[in-house]
């Protein structure tokens, strides 16, 4: 068992845990670590309470084939290292490059998301985009990182299988796409188009900001066509992951129709 706090495991979990760079991303509770093992990522290090390996045996028993190290822990020293309040006895180290997914050749759905800073909100979005068939998410440099620990926990375990890509100049990524066909959607609330009056059945990018200050004007100048969805007045905005949602199921209702 890990008692020492000064063990380079433990110290390694608190860098991850104080988001300092580390080639590692930490996993937190069952639900996201069973996703792991389902989309069979190798794990480095798993840390689990006696309590939780006796709750959860068959779990137990596919990390110890698939984990590098596991560690029997005690509950308080886990709850130190968790980002959690309430950690329900199992937190795993994953190397990052595991999380990263091949953008494919012939994109045909790519959502750009600039400046999305709250970690559950992107979490969020990764898992709707993965049900929505999104081939990959374009991030901007100011957008939260996907592998921080609250986002992989949000996805519940989209980030194991979605095409994530951080983007150094976002405008360069969407019109490289632009010039391969694909038709550029930005999300403005002054547009005069409604969301539902645009054909998304072609190859798309769809553009998107963060809530207080929209999108950049240098995406919304280069984009093809913009829309906005309808608000009651007493509204000014509704959350990005809603937004987001909106309209990839308007995509799919579109498709299918």
């Amino acid at each position: 068992m890990l008692t020492s706090l000064h063990n380079p495991l433990i110290k390694e979990i608190r860098k991850l845990r104080q988001g300092k760079v580390s080639e590692l991303a930490l996993l937190e509770g069952t639900n996201l670590i069973e996703a792991a093992c389902l989309a069979n990522c190798p794990l480095e290090t798993v840390c689990y309470s006696q309590n939780w390996q006796q709750k959860n045996p068959e779990l137990w028993l596919s990390l110890s084939q698939l984990a590098q190290r596991l560690e029997l822990v005690d509950l308080d020293l886990l709850s130190s290292l968790a980002t959690t309040v309430n950690p329900d006895g199992v937190i795993a180290t994953i190397r990052k490059s595991q999380l990263v997914r091949t953008v494919p050749a012939n994109l045909q759905l790519g959502l750009v998301l600039e400046n999305i800073q709250d970690p559950g909100n992107l979490g969020t979005i990764m898992r709707t985009a993965l049900a929505c068939e999104v081939d990959c998410l374009f991030l901007s440099k100011n957008c939260a990182r996907f592998d921080q620990p609250k986002v992989l926990r949000s996805s519940v375990g989209a980030c194991f299988q979605l095409a994530c890509q951080s983007c150094e100049d976002l405008v360069t990524t969407v019109k490289f796409y632009q010039a391969q066909g694909l038709q550029v959607v930005a999300t403005t609330p002054g547009a005069q188009k409604l969301y539902w009056e645009l054909d998304l059945r072609q190859p798309t990018l769809l553009l998107l900001g963060n809530e207080a200050a929209g999108l950049s004007q240098e995406l919304i100048q280069i984009a093809d066509q913009s829309v906005r969805l309808p608000l009651s007045p007493a509204v000014e905005s509704l959350n990005v992951a809603i937004t987001s949602a909106i309209l990839l199921y308007e995509r799919q209702r579109q498709q299918n129709s």
